[in-house]
């Protein structure tokens, strides 16, 4: 997963276990966890899964309630599309396996369109253009550059473990199964720094236990784009995201969703 800045015509384009939190109507939706009877998504019985641990895009409020950006946007899409929407929680690893196997019908959980998963799924036009920042100490010089033999967090099977992995061999790599789980490794100083997008991580900066971190350095621009992956056949339902993707783009509803969660710095504004 993912960081970002304002894509195309000056809007933003934006990164599995059985574990799911109660499923959330976006209109008069089956169960989410009501078995598939094909392959082929129905936009009548539309099964949305995401991963509740990456705030501002999608956590979950303390009453239990699907909450973010990409909370808003499906709810946003599905009005859009005339669908009858479910969403529910999954565990990030698990994700695209529960998508192959038919467990639901698309998945929007800030994840980078890569060629590697192109190989298994298919992708939406993109939503979000993803950016890294590295996250440290206050006061602390260092940069992207100067991670060589320093302990670095970031989420496993994401874009910020892939860059350190590729082009910072050398730094002590340390993976997390949750976001948050990095971000209290961070606080409590367990590692030096944290790789992560730049919403997130720019939220979190925002909060108590980010009081005494900043961003070191530049935004790592990775060209790294965040879509719905879907399934390799449902090329009808990608079509279907994709119009009214472009839709509420035109129509200035999916800038007034990202400008509710992301500061100007974080939309390249």
């Amino acid at each position: 997963m993912k960081k970002f800045h304002l894509l195309g015509s000056g809007l933003l384009a934006l990164a599995i276990s059985a574990c799911s939190q109660p499923a959330e109507k976006t209109a008069e939706a089956a169960p989410a966890d009501a078995p598939a009877a094909s392959a082929k998504a129905d936009l009548n019985d539309l099964r949305i899964a995401t991963e509740s641990n990456y705030k501002p895009f999608s956590y979950l409020d303390a009453e239990g309630k699907h909450q973010g950006f990409e909370i808003d946007l499906i709810h946003a899409l599905c009005e859009e599309m005339k669908a009858k929407c479910t969403i529910a929680s999954h565990d990030w690893d698990s994700l695209i396996p529960g998508l192959t196997a038919n467990k639901y019908d698309a998945i929007f959980a800030s994840m980078s369109a890569t060629d590697e998963r192109r190989k298994t799924v298919n992708f939406s036009d993109p939503y979000f253009n993803n950016k890294l920042v590295l996250v440290g100490k206050k006061g602390d010089t260092a940069t992207i550059k100067d991670i060589d033999g320093k302990a670095v967090a970031a989420q496993q099977a994401t874009v910020a473990s892939g860059y350190i992995e590729t082009n910072h061999p050398k730094a002590e790599l340390k993976i997390y199964d949750k976001q948050v789980n990095a971000y209290l490794d961070l606080s409590s100083g367990r590692v030096q720094y944290l790789l992560s997008d730049i919403a997130p991580a720019s939220d979190w900066l925002k909060t108590e236990q980010g009081q005494d971190f900043e961003v070191k350095g530049e935004p790592i621009d990775i060209n790294d784009n965040v879509a719905i992956a879907l399934r390799k056949e449902d090329t009808e339902l990608a079509n279907h995201f994709n119009t009214a993707l472009a839709s509420l783009k035109a129509n200035g509803k999916y800038k007034e969703i990202a400008s509710k969660y992301f500061d100007p710095a974080v939309l390249g504004e």
